[in-house]
């Protein structure tokens, strides 16, 4: 008889990979949602009992698959603290949407002793299908882009964390007077991600 436990243990490493999983589906369906790419240069996916939308694009492909590489890394060395993806207008530069997911991470070893926690993978997928469901949703209440917009990613780490030579330091490209909507959050029962958007308010 299979133990309950190890069929349910989630480690550092595994849960650093289903939450660069979310990332990859969440911030291709932010991106697609908000038009920020045409439609076109989307493709549709099943996941997590959703439809959900993966670029085709190239060039933005070869930015994602490092970049959610370098995440996974650092999910799994307890380094990561916030990942941000920030909208702005392309002309002036001003940001007008701000995706923000808080990470928190448990107190797990790399191996051995204490090197896993339990919970049903089932499970962390479906509050991860809840946040992307409401990421999809947010349409409804989000003012629209009316103007071509372009996006970049922050990464929040520890202080002695290495980042990759071609990265820069930003600023954290706050929006003043901003509406904070908080989303769900989901938990592998190691990381706990919360998510939040904060957008220019329309007066």
């Amino acid at each position: 008889m299979t133990d309950v436990k190890t069929q349910n243990a989630i480690t550092l490493k595994g849960s650093a990979t289903l939450v660069k999983e979310f990332f990859h589906f969440g911030i291709n369906s932010i991106l697609y949602q908000r038009a920020l790419y045409p439609a076109d240069s989307f493709k549709r996916e099943k996941r997590y009992g959703l439809a959900l939308f993966v670029t085709h694009d190239k060039k933005l492909q070869a930015f994602m698959d490092p970049f959610l590489q370098q995440v996974e890394y650092w999910l799994a060395k307890k380094q990561l603290k916030r990942l941000v993806m920030v909208i702005s207008e392309v002309k002036t530069k001003e940001v007008v949407e701000r995706w923000q997911f808080d990470i928190h991470t448990e107190d797990v070893a790399e191996d051995g002793e204490n090197a896993h926690r339990v919970k049903d993978e089932k499970k962390i997928r479906q509050e991860m299908s809840d946040v992307l469901r409401q990421i999809t949703a947010s349409v409804s209440f989000l003012p629209l882009l009316e103007e071509p917009c372009s996006f970049d990613v922050l990464i929040y780490t520890g202080k002695d964390t290495q980042a990759p030579e071609d990265w820069t330091e930003s600023g954290a490209c706050l929006i003043p007077n901003s509406e904070t909507v908080q989303l769900r959050s989901f938990s592998t029962s190691v990381h706990g991600v919360n998510t939040n958007v904060q957008y220019k308010a329309d007066f």
